[in-house]
């Protein structure tokens, strides 16, 4: 129902549906009342400004930034700078506020860089052609391109998926309340915060020894003890660890025995 565009456009908002990668789902809108639109309640934020919206016939990634003010309790500072909101999915459309069924979709994309200055925030909303800039095709390896638990690797990860709590945290080293499985059970692997300040966010994991956790950065915020997590299991990728860890070389996705750049250097006797 897009007939409100044929007449005076007086009474036309803006709105922005966002979904965060967490569940969490807001919607804003730059009318000066709130608008229930698809069954979402779309907050008013007259603070939320989009740029000029492009449109190309190439192939070119089309691009967009959406500013605010730190205004609103749905999207604070401190979630910004944690990532809660990074690659969370982003549409944009117009509405007639008389009649929020009738919308016109102008836009829609996931949160890509996120910069917060002067108490306002701007991120970067990248389409859906900003896909045609990955790879086409994959380059060979040593190591396996696949992730653990994936469609190309097959391991079931319902068994390496398991709750702890931590029990102190400094920097980058976590001491948790139980031991991992096998040794470095968790190196490449994930933690994930269930509660306390980190709520939400993940933290990938450099290595584990028994009951300490190295990450490979700073959690966004202190680590507090008694703060529920989940650890899944890593994979350093390497083919010996497949073979002999997980008995999963059928599936194994890299080239370990192919010969490398370096077989041109050799000689005689080298």
């Amino acid at each position: 129902m897009t007939t409100f565009l044929d007449g005076d456009l007086t009474t036309i908002a803006l709105c922005w549906r966002l979904e965060r990668r967490d569940g969490v789902t807001i919607g804003l809108t730059t009318h000066d009342r709130d608008l229930m639109i698809g069954g979402l309640l779309h907050r008013a934020a007259p603070g939320m400004t989009p740029s000029a919206i492009e449109r190309s016939e190439g192939l070119d990634p089309d691009t967009m930034d959406v500013a605010g003010a730190l205004t609103s309790g749905a999207i604070g500072e401190d979630d910004l700078i944690a990532g809660r909101w990074d690659g969370a999915r982003v549409a944009l459309f117009a509405v007639d506020w008389t009649d929020p069924a009738a919308s016109v979709a102008l836009g829609e994309g996931t949160i890509g860089a996120v910069e917060t200055r002067d108490g306002g925030f701007t991120a970067e909303l990248r389409g859906a052609a900003a896909a045609l800039d990955r790879p086409v095709v994959e380059a060979t390896s040593p190591e396996c391109r696949a992730e653990l638990g994936d469609q190309r690797c097959r391991i079931a990860m319902a068994g390496r998926r398991r709750m702890a709590r931590i029990v102190s945290g400094d920097d980058t080293t976590i001491v948790i309340d139980s031991a991992e499985p096998v040794a470095n059970a968790y190196g490449n692997g994930l933690l994930r915060w269930l509660g306390g300040t980190n709520g939400g966010c993940e933290s990938a994991i450099a290595v584990s020894a028994g009951v300490t956790l190295t990450l490979t950065a700073p959690p966004p915020f202190v680590a507090d003890a008694g703060t529920m997590i989940e650890l899944i299991e890593g994979c350093d990728k390497s083919f010996a660890t497949c073979r002999h860890r997980f008995d999963n070389v059928s599936n194994f996705r890299g080239e370990p025995f192919l010969p490398g750049i370096d077989l041109l250097t050799r000689y005689p006797g080298g």
